[in-house]
């Protein structure tokens, strides 16, 4: 049994229903529980449960509806897309006189933004991109970026009904990565450079979802599958010789190459057409994104 804890809100997670009815009772001995039942809603996020097709989906609805209402929102005609592609904007882009400096007084930005990285981190993994994008300019905003923002808050009001649903894997697989890279955010940096950086980074997280899972009694008997899009960054992982334009990176890069060779993750290649993580590195048309919800698990209520 599991019992994922924060703060004063305790679930509980188990094969076994009478282990469920042990711990409340063992707990009760020592705090002053309210039983709730079955988890339906848990830090502002819906949880619903299909047995049936082996899937739970999670869902912010009542968030964004409370979001758009805080912000004066609510009424606004919803957009295609959360970041307009090629947009641009820079930290240099502050108020350029007193009146949008008095404006921007009264806009609450940095909290409109912690808001929203909670509702990406939470279940909308595809506004990613735009959160951290307008996070960038927390320090000093314009009314330019503040417009920015309201366009996201747009994008909210016409997608709100969606779930984030996870599904059984019907190769047995408990989770795929997927990675990209933003050539555009490291200045200098070769592009293979950049992917292989990024491959590493997700290798930390992919081994540290296999060792939290082995301890949750699911381990595991074959390697992780791994997708990039990049060819040479892809040769470096499993390449035990350095590629002449990655000599330079210092060797702690390097140990994926390891954890590749002893077969705990495996690497593979996936065109950046059909590549999900691309989602999260760069604004994206409306096709483009549609495409990318479904592949996250976005799907309408």
């Amino acid at each position: 049994m599991t019992v994922p804890i924060y703060i004063d809100n305790i679930t509980l997670a188990y094969k076994d229903p009478v282990l469920i009815d042990c711990a409340a009772e063992e707990l009760s001995k020592h705090f002053k529980l309210r039983n709730l039942g079955q988890t339906k809603f848990l830090l502002g996020v819906k949880i619903s449960q299909d047995q049936d097709n082996h899937s739970i989906s999670l869902s912010q609805r009542q968030y964004i509806i409370d979001m758009l209402e805080r912000y004066g929102m609510q009424n606004c005609n919803p957009v295609t897309i959360p970041l307009v592609p090629g947009i641009k904007l820079s930290k240099s882009m502050g108020p350029q006189n007193g009146e949008e400096v008095e404006y921007m007084r009264s806009v609450p930005y940095l909290n409109a933004i912690g808001i929203l990285q909670y509702l990406c981190t939470m279940t909308w993994p595809n506004i990613a991109k735009a959160v951290s994008f307008l996070g960038c300019f927390s320090q000093n905003p314009s009314p330019q970026h503040w417009n920015t923002v309201k366009h996201l808050f747009q994008y909210l009001q016409g997608t709100k009904d969606y779930k984030l649903t996870y599904t059984k894997g019907e190769d047995g697989l408990a989770f795929t990565t997927y990675c990209d890279a933003s050539h555009g955010d490291c200045i200098n940096t070769r592009c293979s450079t950049a992917e292989y950086m990024a491959a590493v980074e997700a290798g930390k997280e992919i081994l540290w979802m296999r060792n939290i899972l082995s301890e949750f009694g699911y381990p595991f008997q074959g390697p992780s599958l791994f997708w990039i899009d990049n060819q040479s960054a892809i040769g470096v992982s499993k390449n035990p010789e350095h590629f002449g334009q990655m000599k330079h990176l210092d060797l702690q890069f390097y140990w994926l190459r390891d954890v590749v060779d002893d077969g705990c993750i495996d690497v593979l290649h996936i065109p950046g057409t059909q590549q999900p993580a691309d989602g999260l590195t760069k604004a994206l048309g409306g096709l483009e994104m549609k495409l990318v919800w479904e592949q996250m698990g976005l799907k309408l209520s």
